[in-house]
């Protein structure tokens, strides 16, 4: 029997602490509008997890959630501001992690960009991912 893979994650200020036992899924650079604004970058870096593997450890009271969209709800530590999760109606056993609230090194590398077509006009991507206008079906 393979070992159960235990990661851990912060918001900025600490408040807010999380545990994962499972394991994280394809990591995603998504450049759609919505991501942009809510993470005050080029692009957001996610990866669906499991809600069961997903555990707020400390600083419940601080996680906030935000309607930013008719199904998606962006949760974030009321406190430093820190994203963490999303949660979307479309995939209701999965929460979306910001990877950069992971306190550990993750062997991971991202696979794809989603919504490249509507990146904003100063970004650049300068590598060689497999870029999608908007998200694909798989």
């Amino acid at each position: 029997m393979a070992e159960q893979k235990t990661y851990r994650g912060s918001c900025l200020c600490g408040g807010i602490q999380y545990e994962i036992q499972g394991e994280i899924g394809e990591i995603l650079q998504c450049h759609c509008q919505r991501c942009r604004k809510a993470n005050g970058a080029a692009y957001a870096v996610n990866a669906p997890i499991r809600k069961a593997d997903f555990k707020i450890v400390q600083g419940e009271a601080l996680l906030k959630e935000f309607q930013s969209a008719k199904t998606t709800q962006r949760c974030f530590c009321s406190s430093c501001g820190s994203p963490i999760i999303s949660i979307k109606t479309e995939t209701p056993d999965f929460y979306r992690l910001r990877i950069g609230t992971l306190d550990a090194p993750l062997a991971q590398k991202p696979v794809m960009h989603i919504f490249a077509g509507s990146k904003a006009e100063w970004d650049e991507i300068c590598d060689a991912l497999p870029k999608y206008a908007e998200r694909p079906e798989y």
